[in-house]
């Protein structure tokens, strides 16, 4: 195998950190441009939840499926497809008129956009290309969102606020569609493709057989028998409450949230830009932890702190920027999605060759955790005046997710239903 200085595998993750970026754009959009679309169309706050609630779903649907996919027809092709899908889904949002547009674009389009690419991708290029620093590269890979949350949200909020909010859908759709020609040049499909072993491979490598079938029926095939197993379980129903609490809720309702305390759009979208400052801070921190420990015991610690703070933002919301309301963005940042390298270890540990898919299913339930805290957090708000209950509930699952790591048990119980398993037929 070819040798080189800088091992090309971090070339491909450079590229895919890139893409997540320029994929990552939409996320930043809803809850910066509720405002002015209520403002412009009369929309209210439940059906643009719906719409958010759509776009999670099927993010998470699509997971499991397009990891499939990146198996059978290349990780270059499905990101590009996928890329092209979000820049097309914003930019026919300059169009809209009626409500249902909105389910379209942002729901539809979007959704299954970005869901080809998400944490599936991430995972995919690092169980491919590393052998060695996989917790790390897939910590870094990761951040990748919330650094397109960190470059997007300040920009959409202050264009909406300053020139329009079709300006703002523009420019998410040009960044998705600059990425595609990084993809097409860089991103490699399987190392062996370029006569290489992928980063850290011990002398004796060979390449792994490559998986044949359809992709709808492997992505099925993998959830029948993780089915089986209580860990898969677990790990879903807890992964499920790391979305509501993040991108379900947070990620869609502080900036409206702060709206509500007297806090203008712009200064509210910035607090939520410093969480992904911190989110890359976190992230990559928890995947070189999840390279040296216990990934169960990791998560039982996010989802407790997790909690705590959301316990507390009712009380640290106002009108002005007050220490104790960027103390709380700064440490919900660092544990944003610290979750996912743990995650995506456990399934690789639990599940073997078959975990990357396996994690695209318990992320779809990430998503359907997601969508459901962005759909019931607006009702909530529009039936009580008042985000409170819907921060309250958060935290009430936070404590449940903790308790569900827990019980997944020691690395040795681990590794006795890892051997367990026996294999579905392909």
């Amino acid at each position: 195998m070819t040798r080189t200085r800088i091992h090309p595998a971090w070339l491909v993750a450079a590229t895919a950190f890139v893409a997540l970026v320029g994929a990552a754009g939409f996320r930043a959009a809803p809850g910066a441009l509720f405002v002015p679309l209520h403002d412009e169309f009369g929309w209210s706050t439940s059906i643009m939840s719906l719409a958010v609630s759509i776009n999670l779903l099927l993010y998470g649907l699509t997971a499991p499926f397009a990891a499939a996919l990146m198996d059978t027809f290349g990780i270059r092709k499905v990101t590009t497809v996928a890329l092209l899908m979000v820049s097309l889904g914003s930019g026919l949002t300059v169009f809209m008129t009626e409500s249902f547009q909105l389910l379209i674009t942002w729901g539809v389009l979007i959704g299954l956009g970005t869901g080809s690419m998400a944490m599936v991708f991430a995972a995919t290029i690092a169980n491919r290309w590393f052998i060695e620093r996989r917790g790390l590269v897939m910590g870094i890979l990761t951040a990748g969102g919330a650094t397109g949350q960190l470059v997007f949200l300040p920009i959409v909020a202050a264009l909406a606020d300053n020139v329009g909010w079709r300006t703002a859908s523009l420019t998410i759709a040009g960044a998705a569609l600059l990425v595609v020609p990084l993809v097409i040049r860089f991103i490699g499909d399987f190392p062996e493709d370029r006569k290489l072993a992928p980063y850290g491979a011990p002398a004796d490598w060979l390449p792994p057989v490559r998986e044949t079938g359809g992709a709808a029926k492997r992505a099925t095939d993998a959830l029948r028998a993780a089915a089986r197993v209580p860990a898969f379980w677990a790990l879903a129903a807890a992964f499920a409450i790391c979305g509501a609490t993040t991108n379900g809720l947070v990620g869609i309702h502080f900036i409206p949230s702060a709206h509500d305390h007297g806090m203008d759009q712009t200064t509210a979208a910035s607090l939520l830009a410093v969480v992904g400052i911190f989110d890359i801070a976190g992230t990559v921190a928890s995947g070189w932890f999840t390279d040296r420990y216990d990934p169960r015991m990791l998560l039982v610690g996010y989802y407790a702190f997790r909690g705590v703070g959301l316990v507390l933002l009712p009380t640290l919301l106002s009108s002005s920027v007050r220490p104790s309301i960027v103390a709380f963005v700064v440490i919900y940042g660092l544990d944003w999605v610290a979750t996912v390298p743990p995650t995506v270890a456990l399934c690789r540990e639990i599940f073997g060759d078959q975990g990357t898919i396996v994690f695209g299913w318990v992320f779809a339930a990430h998503q359907f955790g997601a969508a459901a805290a962005a759909l019931v957090a607006g009702v909530i708000r529009d039936q009580t005046g008042s985000y409170s209950l819907a921060w309250f509930g958060g935290a009430g699952l936070c404590a449940v997710a903790a308790v569900l790591s827990w019980i997944l048990g020691s690395s040795r119980k681990r590794a006795a239903v890892r051997e367990s398993l026996t294999p579905v037929p392909m």
